[in-house]
């Protein structure tokens, strides 16, 4: 199955996962964005550019998902990294975890569909 016919139900899913996260406070998307609300609201904006993007120029669906993947790469390495090798000092005034098992599951979940997704991009995008 080609990436550029599930890219289009993935980035419409950003809909649902807004109204998950905004009003029934179930953050599933974007964990790893928790602690910075500006960043995942930015990220939701993100992915619904995505998916009218890959609406109005159903060709370039593969460069978006690739971009998209990559980017989501760096937010998690640099969301969840900084969290665990800079802790802040409010982790230690309250004994608090450095990062939450639901954080650690979304970071494996989404890690683990953003460089499938990466890799899958790329190797179609040389196949051209």
């Amino acid at each position: 199955m080609s990436i550029a016919r599930i890219l289009p139900g993935y980035y419409a899913a950003t809909v649902l996962f807004v109204i998950l996260d905004y009003f029934f406070g179930v953050n599933v998307r974007v964990a790893f964005l928790e602690p910075w609300p500006a960043a995942r609201f930015g990220y939701y904006v993100a992915c619904i550019a995505c998916f009218v993007l890959i609406l109005w120029r159903p060709a370039r669906a593969t460069f978006v998902a690739a971009f998209e993947s990559l980017v989501t790469l760096i937010a998690l390495i640099l969301g969840m990294g900084v969290r665990v090798l800079v802790p802040n000092d409010a982790i230690f005034a309250e004994n608090a975890d450095i990062v939450t098992v639901k954080e650690v599951i979304n970071f494996l979940i989404a890690g683990s569909v953003a460089y499938l997704s990466w890799v899958k991009g790329l190797r179609d995008l040389v196949n051209r």
